[in-house]
């Protein structure tokens, strides 16, 4: 293969190895925004319907036990264990990240309109969820 293919081909891949660090999907180490500890490992990913999602694959923070329980969600998630739960979905494409979706606060509870950025390269996920005006963010760090 001569030097001119070999760099035409590169070329004609970056595109694709661009995007794709450009995205959200993998699996993101969560960081606890009071205390700054990493709680759990997230994996974000695209649904079905073309949307972004992600759920609990691991437990970091062992201070309820291995595999805690979501004791103060409403609903179907009420007293399930939060290892395998969905606590991000119905991102879509917007702007400068992905909007539109709901995150949960297993360890209150609770439901936040959600909104999420790369930064630093795609090295971080940065998280945010808002209830009216007040809003909340956290860094999470993509995995190896």
């Amino acid at each position: 293969m001569s030097f001119r293919v070999m760099v035409l081909s590169c070329l004609l891949f970056l595109p694709a190895i661009a995007g794709a660090q450009q995205s959200p999907v993998g699996r993101w180490r969560t960081i606890d925004d009071d205390n700054g500890k990493s709680k759990s490992i997230v994996e974000v990913y695209q649904a079905r319907d073309g949307s972004y999602a992600g759920k609990v694959v691991e437990i970091l923070d062992m201070k309820d036990g291995p595999n805690p329980l979501c004791t103060k969600c409403r609903g179907a998630g009420h007293d399930k264990p939060i290892k395998g739960m969905v606590i991000l979905w119905g991102l879509r494409p917007a702007d400068a990240g992905w909007s539109g979706g709901t995150v949960l606060d297993p360890e209150k509870g609770k439901t936040y309109k959600s909104r999420v950025q790369l930064h630093d390269g795609g090295r971080k996920l940065g998280v945010s969820g808002c209830i009216a005006f007040i809003c909340r963010s956290q860094d999470w760090l993509r995995e190896p």
